[in-house]
């Protein structure tokens, strides 16, 4: 009789979806069912105090289109045991700053990927265009 194969929950509010996101559900699907516990946005402005890039239908519409994400499902800033069992879930898969209240049975902590972040970018982009604006204004 074959097993039933394992559900994996990665939680990310994937604001602006990069390569280091890709890296840790790619790790997850390994393991099992990928379920993404993606963070709804009056969450991401209550706890990160801005609006969000992409609104919450299409972060969870790109989210679905990667092949190692099985389903998405919205979620509060902080997960719980509660909420992993209302999705059946056996593990989460999180990046080195957890701060969930999950009991280490049910945790797996992976290393963030060094050198980028949804802030990373942001930030990026920001002096790009800064220095687009500026530029501009010296040819005028």
């Amino acid at each position: 009789m074959k097993s039933e194969a394992k559900r994996i929950m990665v939680d990310m509010s994937a604001t602006l979806i990069h390569h280091g996101h890709i890296r840790i559900l790619k790790a997850a699907k390994k393991l099992g069912t990928v379920i993404v516990a993606l963070t709804m946005d009056n969450e991401i402005i209550a706890k990160k105090g801005y609006e969000p890039e992409l609104n919450f239908a299409e972060r969870s519409e790109i989210l679905e289109a990667i092949k190692y994400v099985d389903e998405v499902v919205p979620s509060p800033w902080l997960l719980d045991e509660a909420f992993l069992s209302l999705h059946k879930i056996d593990l989460l898969v999180h990046g080195h700053d957890n701060t969930n209240l999950i009991i280490p049975e049910r945790l797996l902590v992976l290393p963030r990927t060094k050198g980028v972040s949804s802030n990373i970018l942001r930030s990026r982009v920001l002096k790009t265009v800064a220095e687009f604006i500026a530029l501009r204004e010296e040819k005028i």
